[in-house]
């Protein structure tokens, strides 16, 4: 039986959620600031949000939502969060009983990859693999509309595997994940700025963002974006060659960069096995919004 679903993107500086009705269609959306470094306020800002939907509809609704870590298995906890107040908390459990409902819950990069792979840029895939690049870097799997999960509810996690070896490129970052040279360190928004401060040295700009090291341009700023695309091909060859996906979607705001994909595409080769690439590579259609899209689909 079709059913009415509320799906709620916990994301680092606003949380967003969208309603959808039994014909899929997006019908009531609201966001809220996250409160950071807040648990109780983060918890209190989602009921008001499902408080809002609750008011703009008498249909009931199933609620899902999409986190910046993975909910462990073991102890019901969160775990590998960026937003790091939620690390160690049970949320799950603890917004069930302020909500009185159950409640589904799916690392943010994985309800991205569900969105894209249900009604997106990769619609009509057989297999995707979801890419978040932002302030944090992750990635989902989705196989025939069907989000790929396994033991230790950790599938697609790639931004905290290891960075790999560029020529000339600057390592011996340390993550919050307490790991030295995630791929996170490197291909986050911070992780481009930090390429440029280690490049540029006592003549780097201390105020530069990654899209000013875009807009700027300059032998410091090229030399960090080379370094850039060059980690980027190198680390999501990585997923050709394990997954060999048949569509790659690059969601948040470093995939919004100008010539992404060219640049992307003119390096991937050197670093996939085979003779020629035959992974389409896209930009998200939903953009920031494919995170509470993904999250309503993840009940039936």
């Amino acid at each position: 039986m079709k059913q009415w679903r509320l799906g709620i993107d916990l994301g680092g500086t606003k949380i967003e959620a969208q309603l959808f009705d039994d014909e899929n269609n997006a019908c009531w959306s609201k966001r809220l600031p996250t409160p950071r470094g807040d648990y109780q306020q983060t918890l209190e800002t989602i009921k008001r949000l499902v408080s809002g939907a609750g008011e703009f509809t008498d249909q009931p609704f199933s609620i899902g939502l999409a986190t910046p870590g993975a909910l462990s298995k073991t102890t019901g906890r969160m775990k590998n969060c960026n937003s790091i107040c939620l690390n160690d908390q049970p949320l799950q459990r603890d917004l069930e009983a302020n909500l009185q409902r159950p409640v589904r819950l799916a690392n943010d990069a994985d309800c991205m990859a569900l969105a894209e792979a249900i009604d997106g840029a990769a619609s009509k895939a057989s297999s995707v693999f979801g890419i978040i690049l932002g302030t944090g870097v992750g990635g989902g799997v989705v196989v025939e509309q069907r989000l790929l999960s396994g033991p230790n509810d950790i599938a697609g996690e790639w931004g905290h595997n290891p960075a790999v070896a560029i020529a000339g490129h600057h390592y011996s970052r340390p993550c919050y994940c307490g790991r030295l040279d995630c791929i996170e360190t490197h291909l986050s928004g911070p992780g481009l700025v930090k390429t440029y401060q280690l490049i540029a040295a006592d003549n780097a700009d201390s105020a530069m963002t990654s899209f000013d090291i875009v807009a700027r341009k300059g032998q410091y700023c090229d030399m960090a974006l080379e370094q850039y695309y060059q980690m980027m091909a190198a680390c999501i060859a990585q997923i050709v060659n394990m997954l060999d996906p048949h569509v790659i979607v690059l969601a948040g705001g470093m995939s919004r960069l100008p010539g992404v994909l060219t640049e992307l595409e003119a390096r991937l080769a050197d670093h996939v096995i085979g003779d020629s690439v035959k992974t389409q590579l896209c930009l998200s259609h939903h953009g920031d919004a494919s995170g509470a899209r993904g999250a309503a689909w993840l009940w039936p």
